[in-house]
Parts: structure tokens; sequence; C-alpha cells
């Protein structure tokens, strides 16, 4: 059993955005039954049968299985200073991935990202289908394709504002990072100061047009990336939803480019508003995530899941996977529990990485740890230790102590933990529900630190 075997989980908790927050992408609608859809590229392990072709799209061309993405949870014990350097392997999330595929052959502007204002409404703005909310959202969709040497990813994206910036996942560009060369200032260049040389990031938009993209800033942590075009007109932004109004039930659609076909649109419900989930590239993103059946695959990855207004409700990062007899993960693609990272947390975070293009987690200044066994027994997440200047000793906890919530939510598990501390900005102050020795559970108020 995985995590996501368990109940659902409160409403996460509220957080606030980083002082000097961006309020942003305003959405304009597009004419979208005049857009002309871009040719899907090729699904690998499938052949032309599998998906016929519409007029005027060229059929898929059969290509070599390309290996899963999934990886297999993994005991650990991590730190908690910031919520940053990661514990148990609790979460169930495997990776959506970009959508592999073979072939033969530093920004520091600031940017606007619009938030509307009103919670996500069950009675929606728009005449309330799917196909209404799928027209808003499709013109801010792009399909994000990353060129490494005779390899690439193809993953998707959202638009967040008109000077060019566009919101994926951290692990849809880490290609284009892996193949760089350090000290370069050519194009390309990441944070880390190293340039994509052997690799290109390529944008394609509602239209059809294309564009080369460069990285502004990642963050690993959090699974979220920001990435530029230039001299690009007519950019279609996307609006963000709250956090806060999301609920258990209300109806979403996914956007997005599955096995590499563009223009796909999915729907379902919301399963969870909070869901602990480790996943990204390296497995080191912790975050609470927005659970839906909506069907993602490989490829969706960085593209939106909205509510029936077209607002962006989270940003689609990964999926449950099945697990075999011997223990070893699989990924069969959507089997109906899949995972966005919130509104609140992509919008706090691309705003300061196109600000400074990189983003800081909030921290606790605890050690914590744990397994995927503790699942079942868990009443809270004992402290292995407390750092004398962080931010939990500033509010009088102690090694040993044993925390049960922050605000509302119930962090029964490590990951939980961390990724309720990470939901919240740096600064942002919270209640902190713990027990001591078995006794009565006691609140304190801790003022987040950061990483």
């Amino acid at each position: 059993m995985t995590s996501d075997d368990q109940p659902g989980l409160p409403t996460p908790p509220l957080g606030s955005y980083s002082s000097g927050g961006y309020s942003g992408p305003q959405y304009l609608p597009s004419d979208y039954a005049a857009a002309q859809p871009a040719a899907p590229q090729p699904a690998a392990g499938y052949t032309p049968a599998d998906f016929p072709a519409p007029a005027g799209v060229p059929p898929l061309a059969p290509q070599p299985l390309v290996s899963g993405v999934a990886t297999k949870p993994r005991r650990r014990v991590g730190v908690l200073f910031a919520a940053a350097s990661l514990s148990a392997v609790i979460g169930a999330g495997a990776g959506v991935g970009s959508y592999a595929y073979l072939t033969d052959a530093p920004t520091t502007s600031a940017s606007t990202i619009s938030v509307t204002t009103a919670a996500a409404s069950q009675v929606p703005t728009l005449n309330g289908t799917v196909s209404a909310a799928a027209a808003k959202i499709q013109p801010s969709v792009v399909t994000i394709t990353v060129q490494s040497g005779q390899s690439g990813d193809i993953g998707s994206g959202v638009v967040l504002d008109r000077e060019g910036h566009i919101l994926t996942n951290d692990h849809v560009v880490a290609a284009s990072s892996a193949s760089t060369e350090p000290g370069s200032t050519e194009p390309g260049q990441t944070e880390s100061g190293q340039s994509s040389t052997a690799s290109s990031i390529t944008v394609t938009f509602h239209d059809g047009t294309t564009a080369k993209a460069k990285v502004v800033g990642t963050s690993e942590t959090n699974d979220l990336a920001v990435i530029k075009v230039d001299d690009v007109k007519n950019l279609t932004p996307a609006v963000f939803a709250k956090s806060e109004g999301v609920t258990v039930g209300q109806a979403v659609v996914a956007a997005g480019a599955p096995l590499g076909l563009s223009e796909s649109v999915t729907s379902g419900i919301v399963s969870n508003t909070a869901r602990p989930v480790r996943s990204g590239d390296n497995d080191d993103a912790v975050y609470l995530a927005v659970q839906t059946d909506a069907a993602i695959n490989p490829g969706n990855s960085g593209g939106p899941l909205v509510d029936l207004n077209g607002s962006v409700l989270g940003i689609n990062s990964s999926i449950a996977s099945t697990g075999s007899s011997s223990g070893s993960t699989t990924q069969s693609g959507n089997i109906g529990i899949g995972f966005a990272i919130p509104s609140d947390v992509a919008v706090r975070v691309a705003g300061e990485l196109i600000a400074n293009g990189t983003s800081v987690n909030a921290a606790l200044g605890v050690t914590v740890g744990g397994t995927d066994s503790d699942l079942s027994t868990a009443t809270g997440v004992p402290l292995e230790s407390v750092t004398s200047s962080g931010a939990a000793a500033k509010a009088g906890l102690q090694q040993g102590d044993v925390v049960t919530k922050i605000d509302d939510f119930a962090t029964t598990t490590s990951d939980g933990l961390i990724a309720a501390t990470r939901f919240y900005a740096p600064g942002t102050e919270v209640n902190l529900t713990y027990t001591r020795n078995g006794g009565s559970p006691q609140t304190a108020k801790v003022t987040l630190g950061q990483q």
C-alpha cells in the first residue's frame, strides 16, 4: 500500500505569498476554434493503429519502447532545515516525467503573474462545461520539447505573462541542464551559471508557432521551473486560482501533451486537496498535491489543472505507480491517481524564479525520519533533533516532541510535515500542534525560517 491508500486528508493550510509577491497572468480568451493544432510528436512504444490520426494530422510512426521513469520509494532519514533536505520517502508520486523519445539526429526581469481574487467556485462563470474550460485554457498551454544529443523529452507548460515566461516542471527541462558546460555564458544559461551547449528547448504554442527558450530558474525541491521565449507576440497568460478555493469533488480539466500528443485535454474531479507527494527528477520534490482522477500521463508534466472557470488550480507533475511482487515500481500510465503542485506554491515559486533565478523554501530547523511502513500507525512526526537557532527551537519545541499538525493539516508522516512546511513562504507564522512525552497536545506559534 502507498500513502495514497489513506483516507482523504484535511484541507491544506492557507499560506501567504512572500512579501513583494506577484499578482497575476491576466487570462484573455483567444479564438480557440481558429487555432491550428500542432502535429503530435511520435509516441514511443506505440503503433499508428493505437492512435488513429484525425484529418490533417500525420499518423504516429512506430518507435522503440522507452523505459518508464517511475522510481521505487526508498528508506531514508533526512533534515527538515528549511524543510529542504528530505526525509522518508512516503509519497506515492512517481514523476509523470516528460515523454521520452529518440531521434535520428540568466534572466532576472520581474514579471506579473495573475491570481484571481475569487476562490474557485462550484458555479462557474463560463457555461459550466469541460469544453468551455478547455477553450479558455488551451491558448495558454504550450508543448515543450527538450532535445539533448540523440534523445529528448516532451512536456507541457503554461504561459505566465506577455514577456514570454512559461512555467513547467523542473524534471521536464532537467535534460537541458544535464548536458552543460561550467563557466559558459552562451544563451541557455541556468541558475548555476552553466550553459546548455549540447541541448535545446523548443516551445510550441497553441497556434502552431515555435520558439527557442532558455531556462530562467529551477526549483528541484518543488519540481518547478520557469523558461522564457523572446520576441513572441500575442501570448495569452493564464490566470491562477487560490488554493483555498479547491474542494474535493469539484470538476477539473487537465491540459497538455500526454505521450507527446499536444492539444490534449482530459477531465475528472479533485480527489484530495492536500496529498503529501514526493516526485521530481531525483525524487527530491515534496509538496501537498491536489489529487485528481483526470487522466494524466507522461508528457502532461508542467501543464495546468484548471477549474471550470479555466483558472489554474495546479501544475500537473506526477502520477501514482503500481508495484510488482518483487518490490519494483512500474509506470503504465494513468491509473486514475494524478497529482498537481498547488497554485499557491506554483505562483510563489514562479515569481521568485523570475525575479531571482532561485526560490527559497520555508524552514522549521529540525530533523525527522521515517519509512513507508509508518503510514498505518503514525499519529505524528517525532523530531529527531532541533537546531538551536531554528524556527522550531525559538518557539519552544524540543528533541523528541511529536508534531501532529501544522495549522489544520494533520502531519502523520515525515513527508507530510515537509510538504506542509513548504506550502508556506518563509516568514509565515503558523500554528504547530505537538505532544511531549506522551502528554496532552500543545500548540505553539512558529515563524518559519528559510533554507
